[in-house]
């Protein structure tokens, strides 16, 4: 699929005519990847790492334009039988930064400013780019927020259920800051280089200004999401000693449910015994004689419970 966007009185707009000053590519056929590969001069290794969810983010200089490739956020609901947990997902993005447009190559259908609507303006093809950059960071926090707010959803839940379901979806929720985490310090790398190689790309000082800007915005979401990941990561270790020492809790009741149940027990099996016993059975108490001596042994094994603070 291709989109076409035209920047048009500062304003990034969508248009159905070709030539486009921009050229989204939306997991591109194989007649768009040969287009790319023979029309526009694309390496072909470039173009697979931008559809490739694992690849790191990387700057690369090619005769005739820049190649950029970052990560952004995506989510995907994976279904589990009768649970069912949102995990969030990683995916690689490419753009190709020409002297009069920008091709962008990306796997799903995505806007090209994800999220809330944002102010279009865009002057230039570089702006365009950096403002890709930024809108992804936003991206990154607003996904990292909504974690942060499942996360405390998960937990009043299972403060109140041990179900498997919801410690499994705060698996899913840590290995996801897990994948955000690296994506975002991938993708600082990639500014710093841009950075150092602004003058080969060509910024001009405004534009120079929003990289630093979108590089600041960027450490400032790594460690937030850094410090969500060490929560997380804490909680589920404490959640762990928890759900251990309810077990301990639980066997230590049912032992002594037990326990109190052998004590009357083994007095009953006493004067059960085939034997000479201190109390005949024709006696007309000799029942209530060996109903109160259970109980009071009972009674006996309770307060030494109690006394030695079992």
């Amino acid at each position: 699929m291709l989109r076409l966007y035209n920047v048009e009185n500062g304003e990034l707009r969508e248009t159905g005519k070709s030539p486009a000053d921009v050229r989204v590519y939306v997991s591109p056929d194989e007649f768009e990847r040969r287009q790319l590969i023979d029309g526009y001069k694309v390496d072909e290794h470039t173009l697979l790492s931008s559809l490739d969810p694992d690849e790191l983010s990387r700057l690369e200089f090619e005769p005739d334009h820049v190649a950029i490739i970052f990560k952004r956020p995506c989510n995907q609901t994976i279904t589990d039988g009768d649970d069912a947990h949102l995990e969030f997902k990683v995916a690689s993005v490419g753009a190709f930064l020409y002297g009069d447009k920008l091709i962008a190559i990306q796997s799903q259908d995505m806007p090209i400013y994800p999220g809330v609507k944002p102010v279009n303006r865009a002057f230039s093809l570089r702006e365009v780019l950096l403002r890709m950059l930024f809108r992804t960071i936003t991206h990154f926090l607003e996904h990292i927020r909504a974690m942060n707010m499942m996360v405390d959803a998960i937990e009043r839940e299972i403060n109140r259920s041990f179900e498997n379901r919801h410690l499994i979806s705060l698996f899913a929720l840590e290995k996801s800051l897990v994948y955000y985490l690296n994506a975002i310090n991938s993708n600082d790398t990639l500014l710093l280089k841009m950075r150092n190689n602004a003058a080969k790309i060509g910024f001009s000082a405004e534009e120079m200004e929003m990289l630093d800007d979108i590089i600041i915005e960027n450490n400032q979401c790594g460690r937030q999401a850094q410090i969500y990941t060490n929560i997380l990561a804490g909680m589920m270790d404490a959640r762990a000693s928890i759900v251990s020492n309810n077990l301990n809790v639980l066997m230590k009741t049912l032992t002594m449910i037990t326990i109190c149940l052998q004590v009357p027990t083994m007095v009953v099996s006493i004067f059960s015994m085939n034997v000479a016993l201190p109390i005949s059975y024709d006696h007309p108490l000799s029942f209530w004689f060996v109903i109160s001596l259970s109980v009071l042994a009972l009674m006996a094994f309770m307060m030494l419970w109690r006394w030695r603070r079992w």
